[in-house]
């Protein structure tokens, strides 16, 4: 076992870096509604190997807007229920399809595959280019199923800041209030991205980090790219034993 990895427990897939959304804030910047989806064959490989090998407790796929891929996300999360991880996380911004019979198809999916916890982005920067009235079908459809899901905003400045975008982020909230979902910690805004480029003004010099940062001498999560980069190689270069047995920070 590579020492640098002893208290790894989760894994997390970017399914893509392509997205329905044309975000603010998003950390990752612009990208188009095209773009590489992940290789789900190699990285359910990938969870069966490490989690015979450390105590996984989560794993989690993402995006960009990672239902644009669905199948991809269907196959991780078998490979995880396979193995027993006890979390099985997915976060969306809810919307990749107008059509209720898909929006209904893929919450079948999703709990026939073993997704167990649903985070969904919903605040004022996803709702200025995602249709609320998509995104709370689904919200609806995975709660009839039985997944527990929970309503996931970014903040401005502070959860409490009560700036335009904060406000409108409240009000979205309640519009929910009627489906009894209920509302997460989400997350406060770190200038990277498009957050950089569009919403500076709003900080002094005092700015959130970036609390997805991980210690290189302490890598508690695998983080897999939609290219396949995995900590300092590739596994679709590399096998994932060969990757933890070299790494080095």
């Amino acid at each position: 076992m590579n020492g640098y990895l002893k208290n790894l427990n989760k894994m997390e897939f970017i399914i893509t870096y392509a997205c329905t959304g044309r975000c603010k804030h998003c950390s990752q910047g612009d990208y188009t509604n095209l773009g590489r989806q992940i290789d789900p064959d190699i990285m359910s490989y990938a969870i069966r190997f490490v989690a015979k090998k450390y105590d996984i407790q989560t794993v989690m796929t993402f995006g960009g807007e990672p239902l644009m891929y669905p199948e991809a996300v269907y196959k991780i999360h078998t490979a995880a229920r396979d193995m027993k991880v006890p979390r099985r996380q997915l976060i969306t911004n809810g919307y990749f399809t107008k059509d209720i019979q898909k929006i209904t198809n893929v919450a079948d999916e999703l709990h026939d595959c073993g997704v167990n916890d649903i985070l969904l982005s919903v605040d004022a920067f996803h709702q200025e280019t995602i249709p609320l009235d998509a995104v709370r079908v689904f919200a609806d459809k995975v709660k009839e199923r039985g997944i527990h899901i929970s309503l996931q905003p970014a903040w401005l400045v502070s959860r409490d800041d009560n700036n335009r975008y904060n406000k409108k982020t409240r009000e979205i909230l309640h519009s929910f209030s009627d489906l009894n979902i209920p509302i997460g910690e989400g997350n406060v805004i770190f200038l990277e991205g498009n957050a950089k480029k569009y919403l500076s003004d709003y900080f002094s010099d005092s700015q959130p980090e970036n609390p997805y940062v991980e210690d290189p001498l302490d890598v508690k999560c695998l983080s897999f790219s939609p290219d396949g980069d995995v900590l300092n190689g590739n596994v679709y270069r590399q096998g994932i034993s060969e990757i933890i047995l070299n790494y080095r920070p």
